[in-house]
Order: C-alpha cells, then sequence, then structure tokens
C-alpha cells in the first residue's frame, strides 16, 4: 500500500515506521528539525521490543508525496486547519483519510440519528473548511490506545500498547477499513475494528479531558493524579458530565468513571501528551478536547460544570505561557 503519515509525531511516527518496516510504501508529512533528522538518519523507533530504524520519504510539502491510497491525519486539533488547506495533492478518487488524534473529530456528527446529520461542531471546524477537504465519504476514524514520545527530533519512543480501533462513521465499515486493518496488523498493532467507531472515540474522550487538562495544570504524570484522592474526585465528576454528554447525543460509552480509571493505571507512569506539549513550549490541544465538548453539551442540552471550568482553567494557563491563541 501506498500510505503519507500526515504529521510524525509520537503516534504518527510509529505507525509510519511499522508500517515502512512491514514493506509498505510509506511517506511521512513532517518539518523543521525532526524532518531534517529523518531525511539523514531515518525514523528510530526506541522500544522494549528492540529499535530499528525505517527509512521513508519525507517533506514538508504534501505536494512533493503525490496520490496515496491512505493518508492518516496524525496531527493535534489546532494544525487541522493547515492540513485541510495542503492535503488534496495527496487525495486521489479512491484514496482513504484516516483520523489518528485526539478528542471528537470534526465528523462526528455526520452519521448520528442525533441532528439528523445536520450539525457542525463549530469550534473544531469554523466555517466547515475541514468538512470540505476532508469529507466524510472518505474517513475512516482510528482511536490509540498506546504511549509513545518524541524525545528528540528524529526519534520516537514507544513505551507501552499497541490497540489502534478502526471504523467509519455511523458503523458502517468497508473493504477500506478491513485492508487498513490488515495492514497495521501485518505491521505489529492490535487493529481491531469497530462497528460503532463514535463509542470508542467517546470512551476515550472520557480520560482525555480529564487526564491530558489536569495534568497539564498540576504538571504531574497520570499515576500521580490517580493517587490524589481530591483530584481523582474531580476528574470521576468530568468523566461523569462526559458521559451524560454522550448518551444524550446517542452515543452511550457504557464504561463507569472508575473502569475508565483503570484503562490508564494500567499505562503506568506516562506523561499525557498535553503535558508533553506544555513542557516543550507548543500549543495545546484545548479546543479539540474541551471546546468540542462542551459544543456538543451545548446542542445536547446538558449542563456540564465541572468541565466548564477545567475548560476556563486550562485555557488561562496555556494563555499566559503563549501556548494557546
Amino acid at each position: 500500500m501506498k500510505i503519507c503519515i500526515y504529521g510524525a509525531g509520537a503516534v504518527g511516527g510509529l505507525v509510519a515506521a511499522r508500517l515502512a518496516r512491514a514493506d509498505h510504501e510509506v511517506s511521512v508529512v513532517a518539518r523543521g528539525a525532526h524532518l531534517t533528522e529523518i531525511l539523514a538518519k531515518g525514523l528510530r523507533v526506541r522500544s522494549a521490543e528492540g529499535d530499528f530504524t525505517a527509512r521513508l520519504r519525507a517533506n514538508v510539502d504534501p505536494a512533493k508525496l503525490g496520490e496515496q491510497d491512505y493518508v492518516f491525519v496524525a496531527v493535534k486539533g489546532q494544525s487541522l486547519p493547515q492540513v485541510a488547506a495542503n492535503i488534496a495533492p495527496l487525495l486521489g478518487e479512491h484514496t482513504s483519510i484516516v483520523t489518528a488524534m485526539n478528542g471528537v473529530p470534526w465528523w462526528f456528527f455526520d452519521r448520528l440519528p442525533f441532528g439528523g446529520g445536520k450539525l457542525r461542531l463549530e469550534t473544531l471546524d469554523p466555517g466547515g473548511a475541514l468538512a470540505r477537504a476532508m469529507p466524510t465519504a472518505r474517513i475512516v476514524g482510528c482511536v490509540i490506545h498506546l504511549a509513545a514520545s518524541t524525545p528528540e527530533p528524529g526519534v520516537i519512543q514507544h513505551n507501552m500498547g499497541k490497540r489502534l480501533i478502526l471504523g467509519e462513521p455511523g458503523g458502517r465499515n468497508t473493504d477500506r477499513t478491513a485492508k487498513l486493518a490488515e495492514a497495521l496488523a501485518g505491521a505489529g498493532f492490535e487493529a481491531v475494528q469497530s462497528p460503532f467507531i463514535e463509542k470508542d472515540f467517546w470512551v476515550k474522550l472520557l480520560g482525555n479531558v480529564s487526564f491530558n487538562p489536569v495534568s497539564a495544570l498540576t504538571l504531574a504524570t497520570a499515576n500521580r493524579l490517580l493517587a490524589d484522592a481530591q483530584v481523582k474526585a474531580y476528574m470521576v465528576a468530568i468523566m461523569r458530565e462526559v458521559l451524560a454528554i454522550g448518551r444524550a447525543a446517542g452515543v452511550d460509552a457504557d464504561i463507569d468513571p472508575e473502569a475508565r480509571m483503570d484503562m490508564a493505571r494500567h499505562l503506568g507512569v506516562f506523561k499525557t501528551s498535553m503535558l508533553q506539549d506544555l513542557e516543550a513550549g507548543k500549543g495545546l490541544e484545548i479546543d479539540g478536547l474541551l471546546s468540542g465538548t462542551l459544543e456538543i453539551a451545548a446542542k445536547a442540552g446538558v449542563a456540564a460544570p465541572f468541565t466548564e471550568s477545567l475548560l476556563g482553567l486550562a485555557r488561562l494557563r496555556a494563555q499566559s505561557t503563549g501556548q494557546y491563541p
């Protein structure tokens, strides 16, 4: 397969390297020092299973990489407008777009009964630019359950987990999802096809909305958040609100907050992606996690005071360091 990873950070870089090692024709859209190192030395993966280096095409300009069978969009929400503006050269008539990111995707309502497919998340896709550039008919959703980081340019540290959950909006999976799952399984991932990918996004969202912003506020690893009774109780309250929001919109995550906490507990000592971005001076993914969730709450008529307070605190924290516009 011909596969381009748009955003070769921790998750995207790991996917790219493993697919390249499995003999797929892989390219990445990257920039800066990361791109320079990939071009000079390859994309290097460090893992408990063994280190390896993947040689692959890399460019800052998608137009230099040509049409693809699949394009993985593995960037943070704040970078999506740039992707939408530049992704067209990668798309042929039958190209699939795989959205592999945290938070609620812009296409979330498109195939749900709630809203009759007419609702748009304005906080995530103002004016509909994302939907026009990356239409739902091309989408395969991908929910990530693994821990990785980029300790230095050109290097991916794979810490734990291999699970990738795949599905097309509304549960209408086709051959594009089956072929992708087969390719990812052949590359060493635990690739699972979901009959309702929106539910899997919502289960992941429960942790993202709580752990990520709270870790950025406290500078604490996930295990420390779980060990503090007051902090844990606050995160449980947020999870209960997010569960209620999903149910009102027709997406029941069907999981107890304590069970969702256990999913994070099994990962041990780790820094959330938002804490990593905070420490690296990068922009924080606040809208993709919190603002989008609260927009759904407003559309569904669900009160979410704990989640609203967290949005305010996280946004002000990020503004104080110039990491939120």
